[in-house]
């Protein structure tokens, strides 16, 4: 009997002893996920239970993705804010730990949803010599995702004919049209991006085929220049003599 009363006394001093720390955010976090904007302020607050003993000293660190976080020496115990101004693209997917110094498996996290546009909706004139290749290109990157149309003059594009090829990697959208001609190529087109939070917005490229230009070939020129004058130099320093007769005065 003495001894089930020491294990329960024993069982209740280790659960005395347990400890937690609990992160509170705003905006209000859901399910450890929390949703916000670009440019958008997020303050997290970790705090402790009140298990913890003053006396021990026991410090609350922050880390981001793994990585320690530095603060002010007056938020390292109970309570520790972190403020994260202006939030960016990158702080897409992080995840934000507090944890017990001295240990890591207490602790509590919030991961980052940021959710941005792609940067669109802008007008560019694209300028192409006949018969070469061009390649258009577009930043698709967006949180969520979107989804993407080429159209040529209002029209979606075929893309069987015409020689075009697309690309879609999710950062970078690319129009390839290869051998270019003005009565098939030439004309305006939009990258039209959807998106189920920002809507439709684009870029539109105004593509005009030029005539192709026939270019001198410089260094073969060059260097044909240089034989030609280093052969009459050659030539007029063997018939030298004759030269200086034919010259000479009577």
């Amino acid at each position: 009997m003495k001894v089930l009363v020491g294990v329960s006394l024993l069982l209740l001093c280790f659960v005395s002893r347990v400890k937690a720390v609990t992160v509170e955010s705003c905006p209000l976090a859901t399910g450890g996920l929390l949703q916000t904007e670009v440019e958008k302020t997020v303050t997290l607050t970790c705090m402790t239970d009140e298990g913890i003993d003053p006396s021990n000293q026991k410090e609350l660190q922050w880390f981001r993705n793994g990585a320690q976080v530095n603060l002010a020496e007056e938020n390292r115990l109970y309570r520790r804010s972190l403020c994260v101004q202006p939030v960016t693209k990158e702080d897409n997917g992080v995840v934000f730990t507090c944890q017990l110094k001295g240990d890591a498996t207490v602790n509590s996290s919030i991961e980052f949803d940021v959710q941005f546009p792609p940067d669109l909706n802008d007008t560019k004139e694209v300028f192409v010599e006949e018969t070469s290749d061009v390649v258009l290109s577009c930043g698709v990157r967006a949180n969520p995702p979107v989804t993407v149309t080429w159209k040529k003059d209002g029209e979606v594009l075929d893309l069987i004919s015409g020689s075009y090829k697309t690309t879609n990697n999710g950062i970078t959208t690319l129009l390839l049209i290869t051998k270019a001609k003005r009565d098939v190529h030439q004309g305006t087109y939009i990258c039209e991006v959807n998106s189920s939070v920002y809507g439709i917005m684009g870029r539109t490229f105004i593509v005009m085929v030029e005539d192709k230009v026939l270019r001198f070939p410089l260094g073969p020129t060059i260097a044909g220049v240089v034989v030609v004058l280093c052969t009459i130099v050659f030539a007029m320093i063997s018939r030298r003599n004759t030269i200086i007769k034919c010259i000479k005065p009577n």
